[in-house]
């Protein structure tokens, strides 16, 4: 993995990254979510269809950056991030992290850094994580986001799951929808 890191490269993601984003997709969602969703949920996500998913995001032109590294075998994507403009009529930022996905084995590595990086900038925004991943809450909280009291329930593949929006750039009272 050493020279996997030393040529760690992130970049604008194209319709020809569909398939390595949706492998990236999945299997993070493996490793990451077994305490959140059935087995049977995180076992029928399937790739082929996320990759044709992510083909028609892609030929839109959402703004989707991928982390891939060299080796011996050619390029792989290792992770992948995306923003664009609210998605809630409430939303506290104009823009939004939809989604953040580093592979397992990459973590630490300055992937989901750099991803980070590239697809917010320092601009003021704001996400959705999920309650029970306090990973992603500590790598949020080390980039100036915090959380502002809204959270909702939300259901990927008919299983419920609670999220809590995290803000950062936003004046508090701004983040909590006024002040209190």
């Amino acid at each position: 993995m050493a020279d996997e890191q030393a040529s760690l490269r992130i970049r604008r993601a194209t319709a020809e990254d569909a398939l390595g984003i949706a492998r990236v997709h999945v299997r993070s969602w493996r490793e990451s979510y077994g305490h959140v969703f059935s087995a049977f949920l995180l076992d029928g996500l399937n790739v082929q269809a996320r990759a044709e998913r992510w083909r028609r995001i892609l030929t839109a032109g959402a703004e989707v950056w991928v982390a891939e590294v060299r080796a011996r075998t050619g390029e792989r994507i290792v992770g992948w991030a995306s923003a664009g403009a609210s998605r809630d009529a409430d939303g506290p930022a104009p823009l939004e992290l939809n989604g953040i996905y580093v592979l397992r084995d990459h973590y630490g590595t300055g992937a989901g850094q750099q991803l980070l990086d590239a697809a917010l900038g320092d601009a003021p925004a704001y996400l959705w994580v999920l309650a029970d991943n306090p990973r992603a809450q500590a790598f949020y909280r080390r980039n100036g986001f915090l959380p502002d009291g809204t959270s909702k329930v939300d259901t990927f593949g008919g299983e419920p799951a609670d999220e809590v929006r995290m803000v950062r750039g936003v004046p508090r009272e701004d983040a909590e929808g006024g002040e209190r």
